[in-house]
């Protein structure tokens, strides 16, 4: 099967979760379990993507020193392996999963430079999976060293001249001219937004105040991420806010991610704005509820969507 799917992860990560109870600084603590998963943004996104049924390849740039890891599971998920190996190695980054104070405490470590010849060869392929007859393409996450900030600007462009269309998940330097290339869904948290705009988003009506601001810029949907808030959708005149029922969180792990790939699922189903905020919701609740990047079933993906409360905002 032709992926019509694919996501870019230029700064893939190696997620190595440790569990720790009570787990304190400046003292030594016990680990309980340790779990290594394939991870980057994109990477993730299409993991629940492929999850979900839909063809998928996962493009970017891994280390070739560690990108055994990776191979296994892209053969395993029945994703098409579409990376670009550069040298060095992928980065891991370290999540402390606290169940007994209910916390998670990330360290993120930088990824590879990335150079100009590596950028030409994740374009080259992006190039030959739009000639298979791709339709959406997610960009995902930061950029490496090496990279200019307009890098996810100027695939965006690329891919719209080719008739697809791109859900962009990314902060910092990158944000800014990515948005004025106007993706067709974007989905920043709402700390993202607000460095972005240069002011605190602290409200859902701050929230969605921000976000009818870049859907009058021409970008067809924004999601803003509230965390157990929920989020604030945002697609034409039309806007609703969707609050979560309360989960026991086993991770946080590619939460951020899920919600990119339920956008993106319900794009392709041409879902409303109420049922896109449903799914989307659903697919980020299941995430938190499992240990690493990964979806229980559809059946609880449904019935988390059933239970997510959707309010129309004016």
């Amino acid at each position: 099967m032709q992926p019509t799917i694919a996501t870019l992860t230029l700064n893939a990560a190696i997620d190595q979760t440790v569990t720790v109870p009570g787990f304190t600084l400046d003292a030594v603590n016990r680990v309980e379990a340790v779990q290594l998963d394939a991870g980057g943004k994109g990477i993730n996104v299409a993991s629940f993507l492929a999850h979900f049924g839909h063809a998928t390849a996962a493009a970017g740039l891994l280390g070739r020193a560690n990108d055994a890891l990776f191979a296994q599971h892209f053969a395993q998920a029945g994703m098409l392996d579409a990376c670009t190996r550069c040298d060095g190695a992928t980065r891991t980054n370290v999540k402390i999963v606290d169940p007994a104070q209910d916390q998670v405490t990330d360290l993120n470590f930088p990824g590879v430079t990335a150079s100009a010849a590596d950028l030409a060869s994740v374009t080259e392929t992006l190039a030959r999976l739009t000639a298979r007859g791709l339709v959406w393409l997610g960009l995902c996450g930061s950029l490496p060293a090496g990279l200019g900030a307009d890098t996810y600007a100027r695939l965006i462009t690329e891919a719209h001249a080719k008739g697809v269309k791109v859900a962009l998940d990314t902060s910092g330097a990158a944000l800014g001219p990515a948005l004025a290339a106007r993706p067709d869904i974007v989905k920043p948290n709402a700390d993202e937004l607000g460095a972005y705009l240069g002011r605190a988003l602290t409200t859902p009506e701050a929230v969605l105040e921000a976000a009818r601001e870049l859907v009058a810029q021409g970008i067809g949907l924004v999601a803003v991420s509230m965390g157990a808030g929920g989020a604030v959708l945002v697609r034409g005149t039309g806007a609703v806010h969707a609050r979560p029922p309360r989960i026991a969180v086993a991770s946080t792990v590619g939460a951020g991610d899920a919600m990119v790939a339920g956008l993106i699922h319900a794009a392709t189903l041409g879902l409303d704005l109420a049922a896109t905020a449903r799914i989307a919701t659903a697919f980020s609740l299941g995430a938190l509820g499992e240990i690493g990047p990964r979806l229980p079933e559809r059946a609880r993906i449904e019935e988390l969507a059933h239970a997510v409360e959707i309010t129309a905002l004016g």
